[in-house]
């Protein structure tokens, strides 16, 4: 019987997790820039629960702790009505995932021949 060549699982990228400490007190990461992402592509905080696997309550604690953090709302919310309610970003929130991504990038784009270099010199086992 003919041997079969080994196959290798695709190894995973490098990448970075990046969370704000900001002075204010405010955590800015990976989870709460989604879920304002979130809510800016659905207009409303239940879609963008049930679209990242939360609760309602999770999402919205997740809003109140930056609203609260910050200073600032980050959301505006309409009451539903015969027209619908409906959520939006304010400007502050929109500053915050615009702020994030672009920090985020400028991250990755940094740390690119760093996270090379430790993989050339720290292979690692496949998983």
């Amino acid at each position: 019987m003919a041997k079969r060549p080994a196959t290798s699982a695709p190894r995973p990228a490098d990448r970075l997790s990046i969370r704000l400490d900001l002075a204010s007190g405010a955590r800015i990461g990976p989870g709460k820039v989604a879920v304002l992402e979130e809510i800016a592509r659905s207009g409303s905080i239940s879609a963008a629960g049930r679209a990242l696997k939360m609760s309602y309550r999770r999402t919205w604690e997740l809003v109140e702790e930056l609203n609260r953090t910050l200073g600032t709302p980050v959301v505006e919310t309409a009451a539903g009505g015969s027209g619908g309610g409906g959520t939006v970003l304010t400007k502050a929130g929109r500053t915050v995932v615009s702020s994030y991504r672009a920090i985020e990038l400028d991250t990755a784009l940094a740390a690119r021949k760093h996270l090379q270099a430790l993989n050339r010199a720290c292979p690692g086992k496949p998983p």
